[in-house]
């Protein structure tokens, strides 16, 4: 961990359940969230900002008017643009955290891709909202 990152994360590290082992892991983790809606978009910034050291966000919905109030990483532009949620929240969890890796990945979490996308991720989240994605995260967590 170099200087800077001992200033940006300084409060985490004086945690005694983190300190700066638990600072070291963090930035060496990959967090993998499926659906980047409400809930995923907010974990995805928590761990962004947290410095967990490699983020893939997994969505194929747009960003969208009606989002705005309720998805936290999205602004007016985005919408208006209908960028994709994962290359949004890509660009600005980026921003947020520039040292950080950010995978964007515009898709559908299916059978065929849960091992290629998931395979290597430290934790998965699900955020998100239909019980067929929910199950196969979770068929897929309990196998490995």
């Amino acid at each position: 961990m170099d200087p800077r990152d001992r200033e940006r994360y300084s409060r985490q590290i004086l945690f005694s359940g983190i300190q700066e082992q638990g600072q070291e892991r963090l930035l060496r983790s990959h967090a993998a969230i499926v659906g980047c809606g409400a809930l995923g978009s907010m974990q995805a910034a928590a761990l962004a900002r947290a410095g967990v050291g490699r983020l893939t966000i997994i969505d194929r919905d747009y960003v969208e008017p009606s989002n705005l109030q309720r998805q936290w990483l999205f602004d007016e532009a985005d919408a208006a643009a209908a960028v994709p949620k994962a290359a949004a929240a890509g660009r600005k969890l980026g921003a947020i955290n520039s040292g950080i890796a950010v995978q964007g990945v515009v898709a559908d979490l299916t059978l065929g891709n849960v091992a290629e996308l998931l395979a290597d991720a430290d934790v998965i989240l699900d955020g998100v909202d239909n019980f067929e994605t929910r199950y196969l995260i979770n068929d897929f967590c309990v196998s490995r």
